[in-house]
């Protein structure tokens, strides 16, 4: 029940985080293209996998924090869901251009980011 308790506190943080950080990017860059859910899926991408790396690598992580950060924290402030919806509606607003580049912008950025992370964690660890 603890460790239940600890996905969903982290859930929490991460909702709200993913709540400021996409209310941020539309106000500063308009409601043109999904900008905010880029952002928290990109960034959230670098850090689950530096989060992952660490833990992985040497014990300064445990495995409670590893959960409350991986499952809850990063759960909560990524999101598959509104990355799916929006490109739907991209193309539904016959802007097909915009939906492959948002396509292909979360997927080759997502992947780009958790290799950074990766390598920096491995870096920094020596």
């Amino acid at each position: 029940m603890a460790r239940l308790l600890l996905v969903c506190l982290g859930g929490a943080l991460g909702s709200g985080a993913r709540y400021l950080t996409s209310a941020w990017a539309l106000r500063a860059f308009g409601p043109d293209f999904p900008r905010g859910t880029l952002l928290v899926n990109v960034s959230g991408s670098f850090l689950l996998a530096g989060i992952m790396t660490a833990s992985l690598q040497s014990e300064a992580v445990p495995p409670d924090l590893r959960l409350f950060l991986a499952a809850g924290v990063m759960g909560g402030f990524t999101t598959y869901s509104s990355f799916n919806y929006e490109t739907l509606a991209l193309v539904e607003q016959g802007r097909l251009a915009a939906a492959a580049a948002y396509l292909l912008a979360t997927v080759v950025g997502c992947l780009v980011a958790a290799f950074a992370a990766t390598l920096l964690v491995r870096w920094l660890a020596g």
